[in-house]
C-alpha cells in the first residue's frame, strides 16, 4: 500500500475515534501515541481546549532509562504517567488509542495506567 493512503485511514480512524471520545475537567481524554522510537501521552481537556498533564519517554528522567517503544516501555510510561496524573488530582479518564488497535504496546500503556491507580 502506498504511504500516503495509510496516513489517510489512520487519520480518518482518529477522526472516527475523536468524535466518540471528548475529555472534560474532570474526566481529561488519555491520548497515547507511538512513534517508531518513542511514546508521547497526554491528558486533555477538549472542553477548555487545554493539555493538563504530559509525559514522554523523551522526559529527563525516563531518557535515562532509555525506553523504547515497545511493549516494557509502554508499561514503565503507563505506570509514571499514571503517577504523574494522580499527583495532578486526575482520577478517572476516557482512553484515546489515537488510531492504534487496542492490542500489544497499547494494551501494555492501558493496562499500566489502570495499575497505577487510573480509571477508565
Amino acid at each position: 500500500m502506498n504511504t500516503v493512503y495509510k496516513a489517510k485511514l489512520l487519520q480518518k480512524r482518529r477522526w472516527r475515534i475523536r468524535k466518540k471520545v471528548t475529555g472534560t475537567a474532570v474526566r481529561p481524554r488519555l491520548c497515547v501515541k507511538f512513534s517508531t522510537k518513542h511514546i508521547y501521552a497526554q491528558a486533555v481537556n477538549d472542553e477548555a481546549g487545554t493539555t493538563l498533564v504530559f509525559l514522554s519517554s523523551l522526559e529527563a528522567g525516563l531518557r535515562a532509562k532509555k525506553l523504547a517503544a515497545n511493549l516494557a516501555g509502554a508499561k514503565e510510561l503507563g505506570a509514571a504517567f499514571a503517577a504523574k496524573a494522580k499527583a495532578a488530582g486526575i482520577v478517572s479518564v476516557v482512553f484515546d488509542r489515537s488510531g492504534a488497535r487496542y492490542h500489544g504496546k497499547v494494551k501494555q500503556f492501558a493496562d499500566a495506567a489502570r495499575e497505577g491507580g487510573l480509571v477508565f
